[in-house]
């Protein structure tokens, strides 16, 4: 996949994150910054330095970037110490060890120095890949799907014990994921990539709350679009009821927009006169996705707690809690 008009920075320390679908490209960014890949217009910088242009091209060896894989690369011969001590060839042999110990304490994996990878769980031999990638201390970390082998409840809590520890060591990184939820659980800033382009750049609240366009706010989070009408009061009336309009949005009273609608804009509520029919569920432990479907027809989605357990075909009571209305004009992209 070509890679077009990409245009992103990341501060010393920050954790940064391409997400998108498989084939979007961007694996092809990793493999550009780690210098497997050439580039044929535009420079790629580190600490202000050009490692890759059209005219220049750094090897990867000299770019002082680790790598974090899939599949973790582990060495299955290596005890974990000498996996971490891999990377640090260039130290003397009892140096290379205490390198290697000292980074193994800060994963909390120093109790396993010398065991071997396949003794290990999935998260652990994840923490191993990291400290390994660590210890000859890069500018910058890339770690290409990190969680994608790892079951699907481990994901998000390893994510946040991955970022702890990167934060905690000062370490600037790049991921790369398809699952917008290891995203936000990581990454400082997040860049959707669509066909090779970045759709948007920005904060983890910033593209769920203000996506700049209707695939980004179709792709971030669980919702539908929802049919509204601009009100003289500065509202939109939307089947379930009035919310108030973003600032930004022209106010052309009885024009039609689109409203986003998310999961968490809508609360269970036995109370509530608007009834919802129950037409799909799945249960998350915690709570239940329910699909529901309105008086209109239209679908809609909501987090219900789940000791809430109704059946399917049966009515239940909601109303809207939204704080933030994401609209569309319905000719808009």
């Amino acid at each position: 996949m070509a890679v077009n008009d990409l245009d992103l920075e990341l501060q010393q320390g920050e954790i940064g994150c391409l997400l998108g679908s498989s084939g979007c490209g961007k694996s092809s960014v990793l493999r550009a910054i780690c210098g497997f890949e050439p580039v044929q217009k535009g420079e790629i910088l580190l600490r202000n330095t050009v490692v890759s242009s059209p005219a220049t091209h750094i090897a990867p060896s000299q770019r002082r970037v680790g790598m974090v894989f899939q599949d973790f690369a582990l060495f299955p011969h290596l005890t974990v110490l000498e996996n971490v001590a891999f990377g640090l060839q260039h130290f003397p042999g009892a140096q290379r060890k205490s390198l290697a110990i000292e980074w193994l304490k800060r994963v909390s994996l120093a109790d396993k120095a010398n065991v071997f990878p396949h003794e290990l769980s999935g998260g652990q031999q994840q923490r191993v890949a990291l400290a390994r990638a660590m210890a000859p201390e890069p500018d910058l970390i890339l770690l290409d799907e990190p969680f994608s082998s790892l079951d699907i409840e481990l994901r998000e809590r390893l994510a946040g014990e991955m970022r702890a520890i990167l934060k905690a060591n000062k370490i600037t990184a790049l991921l790369v994921t398809h699952d917008q939820f290891e995203a936000f659980a990581i990454a400082d800033q997040i860049g959707v990539m669509v066909d090779g382009k970045v759709m948007q750049w920005d904060s983890p609240y910033e593209l769920y709350h203000k996506p700049i366009n209707r695939y980004i706010a179709d792709f971030i989070g669980r919702g539908v679009f929802v049919k509204g009408v601009v009100q003289a009061s500065g509202k939109v009336n939307i089947e379930l009821g009035e919310l108030d309009l973003d600032p930004g949005h022209s106010n052309v009273v009885g024009e039609e927009i689109d409203v986003l609608l998310r999961a968490d804009d809508i609360q269970h509520d036995d109370a509530s006169p608007t009834q919802a029919e129950v037409v799909r569920k799945t249960f998350r432990g915690a709570d239940f996705l329910y699909t529901l479907k309105l008086a209109s027809g239209t679908e809609i989605f909501a987090f219900v707690p789940s000791h809430h357990d109704h059946a399917i075909g049966e009515k239940i009571g909601i109303h809207l809690v939204a704080d933030h209305v994401v609209t569309f004009n319905q000719e808009a992209d």
